[in-house]
């Protein structure tokens, strides 16, 4: 089987009976690794104190008495949201249920945290997937897009890389496992998909997205595993050419922009050339059992809109695939 992805950190976490995650304090220890957390050498003693013994042992308890008694106050800052992100995952018995409540309740958590957790979730749904389309196109869950119109076809290049942004890496394994900053850009294609296997942490190639083309039924099929993951309900989902298929009965934006085209169409308006040029992708998604939806919409596709904003940037919202489908019978939580 290849693998992909190691910078999430998939390979220091355990797994339950059911594929979900277990935390582990390997993976916590990634996390203290950072530079936010690691103390510099003029830190005080309590902090490096702190440190030494969470390395020690990652899930030692942390009384705020203790995150008080740190000098500096952004490492006090610092120390309070990763131990509270800590504490939530360990209160679940699985990252998935740690996921799940966290955008299902609204809990406020930093946009790195979740996207970090999105993508290590992701790696798991996606396991043994050795098609370089689907990985690529999956990557728009968990970081964002810039999108291109380029001889006539539409391209979602990774907006860190393009922009050559140098900071703190997405993910803390990046530095630890040599990946360079900067990487070339290539667009993937059947000649060149295979090498996406070897590379997969670099986010360096780009995806044709153009409507009828491979990225955007790639990226169904990435829905559909992260539904059947996450909620435990099969669905099918194929990507429309025009938004006249659509006839809205419900629907769910993918992004904030696609909820807003949403809401026009819901309310029959009418799209002006710039609005509807904003649409990257309309998708209609089935349910493999009717049972499992509620009662309004049953027997009916519910929609999927993507959408960049002004400025043509992607901002993928996969919760919202959690929180918006009309599902009777949520999941047992794991």
């Amino acid at each position: 089987m290849k693998d992909f992805w190691l910078s999430c950190g998939h390979h220091l976490l355990d797994r339950d009976g059911g594929g979900g995650l277990l935390l582990t304090g390997d993976f916590l220890k990634v996390y203290l690794a950072r530079p936010e957390l690691t103390p510099p050498p003029d830190a005080c003693v309590v902090e490096r104190t702190l440190h030494a013994a969470l390395m020690a042992d990652p899930r030692r308890a942390v009384s705020a008495d203790e995150i008080e008694g740190i000098a500096d106050a952004d490492a006090r800052e610092n120390w309070q949201v990763m131990i509270a992100f800590r504490d939530l995952l360990a209160r679940h018995k699985t990252l998935e249920a740690a996921y799940l409540k966290i955008v299902r309740s609204g809990t406020r958590i930093p946009h790195i945290f979740l996207n970090q957790l999105v993508h290590v979730i992701l790696r798991n749904a996606l396991d043994g997937c050795e098609d370089a389309f689907v990985l690529r196109a999956a990557e728009l869950f968990f970081r964002t897009q810039r999108m291109t119109l380029h001889e006539g076809s539409l391209i979602a290049a990774d907006e860190e890389m393009i922009s050559g942004v140098s900071g703190t890496p997405v993910s803390p394994l990046v530095s630890m496992l040599g990946i360079p900053a900067e990487a070339e850009i290539n667009v993937m294609a059947e000649e060149n998909a295979e090498g996406y296997f070897e590379h997969s942490d670099l986010f360096h190639v780009a995806l044709d997205l153009t409507a009828g083309r491979r990225g955007l039924a790639s990226l169904a099929q990435a829905m559909t595993r992260w539904i059947a993951h996450l909620l435990h309900v099969e669905v099918e989902i194929e990507p429309l050419t025009e938004l006249r298929e659509a006839k809205f009965n419900w629907y769910v934006g993918l992004d904030t922009e696609g909820s807003r085209i949403g809401d026009l169409l819901w309310n029959g308006e009418e799209l002006d050339e710039v609005t509807a040029g904003r649409v990257v992708g309309l998708f209609r998604l089935t349910f493999h059992d009717s049972d499992v939806v509620i009662e309004k919409v049953r027997g009916e596709p519910v929609y999927l809109m993507l959408a960049m904003t002004d400025d043509k940037l992607l901002r993928f919202k996969p919760q919202n695939l959690i929180t918006g489908l009309p599902v009777r019978h949520l999941e047992a939580v794991r």
